[in-house]
């Protein structure tokens, strides 16, 4: 085998096995380590979020619900299930991934008012 085949055979050789790790990396299921309470408050506190309890948000929701902006971040089929009364569905997976690839959609999805309470469950 010449000089010039063997090149060439190891390049589509070489080719084939990334696009066969790439695509095994990308499609791997992805399961998130245990999150602990304080992983969820430094996220927030990083992100400058605030953390309001399930009873705040009961009382935020009685007195206003049309304020809040209600995400369900579950899968849609899920959401169909059932889901709070005006949750809206943005369908994410807890990866670093999915918060990448669609964060312009994220951006979309929840408009330009920057002074909104946003829920996401």
């Amino acid at each position: 085998m010449s000089l010039k085949k063997r090149t060439s055979a190891f390049l589509a050789l070489s080719a084939v096995l990334i696009t066969v790790v790439s695509v095994w990396y990308i499609q791997r299921p992805v399961t998130s380590g245990q999150t602990t309470w304080d992983d969820v408050v430094a996220e927030a506190e990083a992100g400058g979020y605030a953390i309001i309890s399930t009873e705040e948000l009961a009382d935020r929701y009685r007195e206003a619900s049309s304020d809040l902006l209600l995400v369900d971040t579950r899968q849609e089929w899920e959401y169909r299930t059932g889901h709070i009364e005006g949750a809206l569905n943005f369908s994410m997976e807890p990866t670093w991934w999915s918060r990448w690839r669609k964060a312009g959609e994220l951006e979309n999805f929840l408009g330009p008012d920057k002074d909104r309470v946003l829920v996401f469950y």
